[in-house]
């Protein structure tokens, strides 16, 4: 399989222009609809007033975050356990969104 988020990318890499991914360090929201292996993985969405960052994206199937310990952009591939979905991350309207993968 080859996935983005498991090795390092090229735009990474020490002597390429693109700016590297940053990291960050999650805890557990709470989310108990996934085994709590993966609850820092997931948190509810908090409605129009609810602000994403750069590390996470809305799942349009069941309107649950999905979060990443790196920063997401378009062309990534992520998965919502809760519902079962392979979703992409593309850019619209200036902002990152998940678009299913069938």
């Amino acid at each position: 399989m080859n996935d983005p988020l498991q090795k390092e990318a090229p735009d990474d890499a020490p002597g390429s222009k693109a700016q590297p991914r940053q990291r960050y360090v999650l805890d557990d929201t709470g989310f108990n609809e996934v085994p709590k292996k993966y609850r820092k993985f997931y948190r509810k969405f908090g409605g129009p007033g609810d602000t994403l960052a750069p590390n996470e994206v809305l799942c349009p199937v069941c309107m649950v975050v999905v979060r990443s310990s790196r920063e997401l952009r378009p062309g990534d591939r992520v998965y919502c356990m809760p519902c079962f979905s392979r979703l992409i991350v593309i850019e619209c309207n200036g902002r990152l969104e998940a678009r299913p993968v069938y």
